[in-house]
């Protein structure tokens, strides 16, 4: 089969890396790619927002699956222009696809189901979002409405920093038209989780539980990101919280998402908050995570390729979807300046000499070819999953990559499934 995936960052390079694994998978193309993903498929410059285009060089190289990894061309219909066009393809309609592009919709959602959540309110005017401020409690969170690559989130200490950051979102375009509805939400204090799951719209198989590090700094201090480090599995995520995710969570949104004539085919994400063990949603993804994906694939026992086409072609509940055993550790490293300003350009040196050993994997991120090498290209330009029997052997060999690696500004965060290790 010849397979295209649409994207060109982490999550990405980890979507090619394991579909190569497959016998079925003939060929390889990704649209865009990066420095990295070029060695193991065939790259084309065409953005993922590109649909015609993408969807003229499926029907033209008669690709048999495209596979979907960002989130902006799930919200730009993608899904639907393949369909129309019958190319098979992985992922959710835009439709459904408006449970991560639209988070006053997914708020609104959950409450009609009773999903465990957060209280919130959405707002599109400043001055009814300041006097609902004045009556909640800090900390407190601001969320940009629509889609912000992960950052459109302020997790405010006081009322003067979440009013600071509303307006930011309403008057300054902080985040462009993505903030131009904010949802102001009451904070949860516990441990996060992020559970991911495969669905053909009716079946749901999770993932093994992840953990992700957003802020940018150890110690979960400093800026939001889209994601420094990711650990799988997570401890907290036990087979009972799993379980209990799937009844009372992904099965009841993904169900209700078909009640409303927007069938979910594809991977749903579910970011939860563990609060005296009972888990709460704080986000609902579209697609897979970044950098959770870059964890989870390398413990996937089942061909990927098999688990897709069981998706696509609506038979999933036929499809056993099997997890070696053992632990992923993915440190991510970033580019000076992330996540408000990065710096590209910057020569990246200590990639030659990786194999092709499934303990140790690097995977491209941001990053470009230049006259002078490979360079950083992006916010976050490379991750590195180390892979082990237990935490300490897989973060141990994470961390022995990233000294592997240096670029000028390089900046990462040190305590990447710290919090595993200790046991909390």
């Amino acid at each position: 089969m010849k397979v295209l995936i649409v994207g060109g960052g982490g999550r990405e390079h980890a979507l090619v890396w394991k579909l190569a694994q497959s016998p079925r998978v003939t060929a390889l193309f990704c649209a865009p790619g990066n420095a990295g993903i070029a060695s193991m498929a065939e790259c084309h410059p065409i953005a993922g927002e590109e649909i015609g285009r993408l969807r003229d060089f499926a029907l033209e190289r008669r690709i048999d699956l495209t596979v979907v990894g960002p989130e902006g061309p799930l919200a730009a219909g993608i899904v639907d222009e393949f369909r129309k066009a019958r190319l098979p393809i992985f992922g959710p309609s835009q439709s459904a696809a408006r449970i991560e592009a639209s988070k006053a919709f997914s708020k609104d959602l959950m409450a009609r189901l009773r999903i465990p959540t957060a209280e919130a309110k959405a707002f599109t005017e400043l001055e009814p979002a300041l006097t609902y401020l004045d009556h909640r409690d800090a900390p407190i969170v601001i969320k940009a409405d629509g889609l912000a690559q992960g950052k459109g989130v302020v997790i405010a200490r006081s009322r003067l920093e979440a009013k600071e950051a509303a307006s930011a979102m309403l008057q300054g375009k902080a985040f462009g038209e993505a903030g131009t509805r904010v949802v102001i939400e009451d904070y949860l204090d516990g441990e996060e989780l992020t559970i991911m799951a495969f669905t053909d719209g009716k079946t749901v198989i999770p993932m093994i539980p992840a953990q992700d590090h957003k802020q940018l700094e150890d110690g979960d201090r400093g800026p939001n990101t889209g994601g420094m480090g990711a650990y799988a599995p997570a401890p907290i995520g036990t087979p009972a919280v799993v379980d209990r995710v799937r009844r009372t969570i992904l099965e009841p949104i993904v169900g209700g998402l078909s009640q409303m004539g927007r069938p979910f085919h594809g991977v749903i994400y579910a970011g939860l908050m563990m609060v005296n063990d009972d888990p709460k949603v704080l986000e609902f993804n579209a697609r897979m995570g970044d950098p959770e994906t870059q964890a989870v694939l390398p413990l996937l026992k089942t061909d990927l390729l098999e688990v897709l086409l069981g998706v696509v072609e609506h038979r999933l509940d036929q499809v056993s979807v099997e997890w070696h055993s053992g632990v992923a550790v993915c440190v991510v490293l970033a580019a000076e300046g992330y996540p408000s300003a990065p710096v590209k350009g910057r020569i990246i040196r200590g990639l030659d000499g990786w194999d092709d050993s499934p303990s140790l994997i690097l995977f491209h991120a941001g990053t470009g070819k230049t006259p002078s090498g490979t360079a950083t290209a992006g916010g976050r330009v490379l991750d590195i999953t180390g892979v082990g029997k237990d935490f300490h052997a897989a973060r141990e060999r994470a961390y022995d990559g990233v000294r592997r690696i240096t670029f000028e500004g390089m900046q990462y965060r040190r305590d990447i499934g710290s919090r595993a290790l200790l046991g909390r």
